[in-house]
């Protein structure tokens, strides 16, 4: 008698911060003939995806530049072409990636304030007034979703506070959020919005997009060292033409493309809620076998949950054995590796695929 064969796991599902899982009509939509960047078969592709691009991050004002790189290339671009040289940039940090923010400002001889909350917490709007009452900046910059802890900052309560100050511009990391959470770029009066792709948004990593504003290039103008692969007065320069100054990943645009049809199909309001849904099936289900949360209440993010390790669990043990169901979480990350777990629930996943993950947690949990 012939035995039936055992089912086979094709790939292990990400419940990563970045990269995240893949859908493979969008792995496919890269493998289309390749095309000059030069061309213009290249520039109906860029033109098409910028009104799609525009609706995301809600703007009708600000262009939308195509980056060949992470978003921690558009911080290097923002902080270079939005601070003067004789002025000064405050950071608002509140984990790793704000942190990490801050430090690429400093790199770049920018003169730095920094407003710091504790991990987990996030930091209060009237921290910022009072800030901006005592010094004068050229621009505050925040990291929306800080991927580290789990935060979701108040930036819309942020953006009413910079707007009183005409001479400062508002600057936002949207990285792990984009497309994942409200974003109102002209209601916010945001200058730079900036995202890549290998989260919320839901592509392979490599490619990212920055909102910039008018006023953002009126600044750059007045700024001699803008370094030269991050100019957005060169990247202006070749947006008119529906283009970039250099090689652009063009695999990950035809990617891009379709996801921005399939994302405004299932429409960005039905995204977001979707998103929002599947954090409270995460905090529901953590608290109930035992976790805490480590974000506080009313900052917790949509896209991804950051537990507190109250069961004092192996990690690297726990995803050995999802693994073999075909399914990895994240440690904590930095200071509160080991004490923290990070299961992502953006982009494309699915409330069905957080009922299977938290099965297997379970399983694990009752077997140790």
């Amino acid at each position: 008698m012939t035995s039936t064969p055992k089912t086979k796991i094709d790939h292990v599902r990400l419940f990563l911060p970045g990269p995240v899982e893949v859908r493979p009509e969008i792995l496919d939509a890269q493998t289309e003939w390749m095309i000059g960047h030069r061309s213009g078969e290249f520039a109906n592709l860029y033109a098409r995806m910028q009104p799609k691009l525009q609706k995301l991050f809600g703007t009708e004002q600000a262009r939308v530049y195509i980056y060949t790189s992470s978003g921690s290339g558009v911080w290097e671009s923002a902080s270079r072409c939005a601070v003067r040289d004789d002025r000064k940039i405050l950071h608002l940090t509140s984990g790793s990636f704000s942190e990490r923010w801050a430090e690429v400002s400093q790199l770049n001889g920018k003169s730095v304030d920094v407003i710091s909350a504790d991990w987990g917490k996030a930091v209060k709007p009237e921290q910022l007034e009072e800030a901006l009452k005592q010094d004068t900046y050229d621009a505050v910059a925040v990291v929306y979703n800080e991927t580290s802890t789990g935060v979701l900052q108040p930036v819309p309560e942020y953006a009413e506070i910079v707007k009183q100050y005409d001479d400062t511009l508002f600057m936002v990391d949207m990285v792990s959020c984009f497309a994942g959470a409200p974003v109102h770029y002209d209601e916010w009066g945001l200058d730079v919005a900036l995202t890549s792709t290998q989260k919320a948004f839901a592509l392979p990593p490599g490619m990212a997009f920055g909102a910039v504003s008018d006023r953002v290039l009126a600044r750059a103008e007045q700024i001699q060292f803008r370094g030269s692969y991050f100019d957005m007065l060169q990247m202006e320069k070749y947006h008119k033409k529906n283009n970039t100054p250099a090689t652009p990943p063009i695999s990950l645009m035809f990617a891009a493309d379709r996801q921005l049809d399939d994302i405004l199909e299932e429409t960005i309001e039905a995204r977001v809620a979707r998103h929002q849904q599947m954090a409270e099936m995460t905090q529901e289900w953590a608290t109930s076998v035992g976790f805490e949360l480590f974000a506080e209440e009313g900052y917790r993010s949509p896209t991804l949950t950051t537990l507190s390790n109250t069961l004092n669990v192996p990690v690297s043990e726990m995803n050995a054995f999802l693994r073999e169901r075909g399914m990895v979480v994240s440690n904590g990350y930095g200071a509160i590796k080991e004490k923290t777990i990070r299961i992502a629930h953006m982009g494309d996943c699915q409330p069905e695929h957080l009922e299977m993950l938290f099965e297997a947690i379970e399983d694990y949990l009752q077997q140790r």
